[in-house]
């Protein structure tokens, strides 16, 4: 009981840690509107690169164009979401480096939300609501049989997206407790990870189709999900049934970051030591 009244006075905590970010960050509102703007571009990019590749072929993997945006906007707003969120804890290398997270480690709050809202991103709020824009157009133009249970996927696909890909932003960001300089490592898995949940996933194969889309799950971010929503077979031959479980297989990406993360804070020494 005294746990749980400690936790829930933590939240007015990290309440005025948001709200001096969102007023640190609108102070300078040309600015702030700026980069609201711009950030915009990011997701559309993402959007437009297969949207050109369409313009020369019919088919991409074997899917047309509007399949192809439903897992695009699947991927497109569950990583946008994700890198709103959580995406600021690849911060956590400099944190280290300049020895600012041991002031985060010897206050009396959990030092992931800290983190995370010491420097909320939210100028990328737009790319996030660009991504769920394509998401809600890709799927009024699919030729989707809505059911109650695909609703329901709908809502929890992209969201479930969020759970994945914002743990694999914060077990990436634990390799910089062993590892200071592992930026580039990171980002292969985290940006490289959107890049491939973007296309349907029978455009690669072998070894590296199964280590990212398998090994590493990222084949039901948005690929087994958009092919439940569209009832279509899958053409690598994985039973119907799989396209369901993409919020299991988010909750075990969570689990498994959370232990990383847990280890690591462990493993941490100081700058001092």
């Amino acid at each position: 009981m005294a746990d749980r009244t400690y936790r829930l006075g933590t939240v007015p905590a990290y309440l005025a840690l948001l709200r001096g970010q969102a007023r640190s960050q609108a102070s300078y509102r040309t600015s702030f509107v700026i980069d609201v703007v711009g950030n915009v571009g990011a997701t559309l990019f993402d959007v437009l690169t297969v949207l050109v590749l369409f313009g020369v072929t019919r088919q991409l993997g074997g899917f047309d164009r509007t399949e192809a945006m439903v897992m695009v906007g699947i991927s497109a707003a569950a990583f946008a979401t994700a890198d709103l969120a959580v995406g600021n804890i690849e911060r956590v290398r400099q944190y280290v480096r300049t020895g600012l997270l041991d002031a985060v480690l010897v206050r009396p709050l959990g030092a992931l939300p800290q983190l995370l809202l010491m420097d909320l991103p939210l100028r990328k709020t737009s790319r996030a609501l660009v991504g769920l824009g394509v998401l809600v157009t890709a799927l009024a133009l699919a030729d989707v049989s809505w059911t109650p249970g695909r609703v329901v996927l709908a809502v929890l696909a992209p969201l479930a997206g969020v759970v994945f890909f914002g743990s694999i932003f914060v077990a990436t960001a634990t390799l910089s407790f062993w590892w200071i300089d592992s930026g580039e490592v990171g980002a292969a898995f985290t940006y490289g990870g959107r890049d491939f949940t973007t296309y349907p996933m029978t455009v690669y194969s072998g070894w590296f189709r199964a280590v990212f889309a398998y090994g590493l799950g990222f084949g039901f971010v948005a690929y087994y999900p958009a092919l439940a929503l569209l009832g279509r077979a899958d053409p690598l031959g994985l039973p119907a049934w799989v396209g369901w479980i993409a919020p299991g297989v988010a909750l075990l990406a969570a689990a498994g970051a959370a232990t990383a993360w847990r280890v690591g804070v462990r493993h941490y020494r100081s700058t001092g030591s």
